[in-house]
């Protein structure tokens, strides 16, 4: 489908058609990330759903495993080549 892009204050948007957000169940205030695909020339959306996690899990144990594994993603890499 084809849209325009137009001002928004000092950016720019692009509608997104009802029928779309409807089917994401995604309503006025629901965020979304914006990834631009330079590779390929395009710009995606694509809902921010909260994770889940399973009854007993932290979050705040899986932030600090995800902190450490960015942190030393490098080491782990050439240690799971071993």
């Amino acid at each position: 489908m084809q849209r325009k892009v137009f001002a928004v204050g000092n950016s720019k948007g692009v509608s997104i058609p009802t029928e779309y957000l409807s089917k994401l169940e995604l309503t006025v205030g629901a965020e979304v990330n914006v990834i631009l695909d330079e590779d390929h020339d395009r710009i995606m959306i694509e809902p921010v759903r909260k994770k889940k996690y399973a009854k007993g899990i932290d979050r705040d144990f899986v932030a600090q495993v995800n902190e450490f594994i960015e942190q030393y993603r490098p080491a782990l890499k050439e240690l799971a080549k071993k």
